[in-house]
């Protein structure tokens, strides 16, 4: 790996870690050691279907699920389960989100980022027997929406729904695999496959061939170049790729718009 030439993204890095430079807001970020790369949570969702007639855009309705039977329980402020994490899932995709939501490869209903046990109210901080409650968080990409819902684990009840704007939190393993795809189908991605071939000898056509991280991308005012005004309001992500079983590829110059769907580079200044 050692002779590997610096010519295509900048170079492929070799180290564990690569300082991030640029016009982001990124304050502090390094690259992550290679266990802990693509453990972001988030499944990925479903495809679109087109309805004839309507439009490009248009999708078919969805289904609700009818949520699952109540599995293993927490207590308190127990860690939610595995089982307590699927049904608030479940409960939390009304019709209506399902219906107008857009996640991000464009399928319907919102894409979904996390599901935290909620911070229990003012009133209740020395209850013991305070309800347990989740939120659960989606990024509506038809609106460019943070959506997140509160439920109440033990009555299966949405209490809460808040809606957000320009608010970014950190990227999905699903959103990761998305950007990375846009780029590899991107011109700008060229860089980016050389240097995979030169580290495997292998084409790279697929997300799945790398280990990815992401950090969500903020453009700063008077930033370059102007495709990525946007991005805030947008998705806009920084990936950094590392190749299976071997070092990073250098990427940071390029940011991907997931919201636009589209790839830009920084200038270099």
């Amino acid at each position: 790996m050692r002779e590997i030439v610096h010519r295509h993204l900048g170079k492929v890095v070799a180290g564990a870690a690569l300082a991030v430079a640029g016009t982001a807001v990124m304050v502090g970020i390094t690259l992550p050691g290679t266990a802990g790369a693509d453990e972001s949570g988030g499944p990925n969702g479903t495809q679109a279907a087109q309805q004839a007639g309507q439009g490009p855009d248009a999708v078919q309705p969805g289904v609700v699920e009818q949520a699952p039977a109540e599995g293993k329980k927490g207590t308190g402020r127990d860690p939610l389960t595995d089982d307590e994490i699927n049904r608030v899932a479940k409960l939390a995709m009304n019709q209506q989100l399902l219906n107008t939501g857009e996640n991000v490869d464009g399928g319907h209903g919102p894409q979904r980022l996390s599901v935290d046990l909620a911070d229990p109210e003012a009133n209740e901080l020395d209850d013991p027997n305070a309800p347990r409650r989740a939120d659960v968080t989606f990024y509506d990409y038809k609106t460019d929406t943070l959506v997140t819902k509160t439920v109440d684990l033990e009555t299966g009840k949405v209490e809460r729904t808040g809606t957000q704007h320009g608010v970014q939190p950190p990227l999905s393993r699903a959103e990761n695999a998305e950007a990375a795809k846009l780029l590899i189908a991107d011109p700008l991605g060229a860089g980016l496959k050389a240097d995979y071939k030169d580290a495997t000898g292998h084409e790279l056509t697929s997300p799945d061939q790398l280990l990815l991280n992401g950090a969500v991308y903020r453009a700063t005012p008077g930033g370059r170049p102007a495709a990525l005004d946007k991005c805030g309001e947008h998705r806009c992500v920084r990936l950094f790729p590392k190749v299976k079983n071997g070092p990073w590829i250098d990427a940071r110059w390029l940011v991907v718009d997931l919201s636009a769907r589209k790839v830009a580079k920084l200038d270099r200044r």
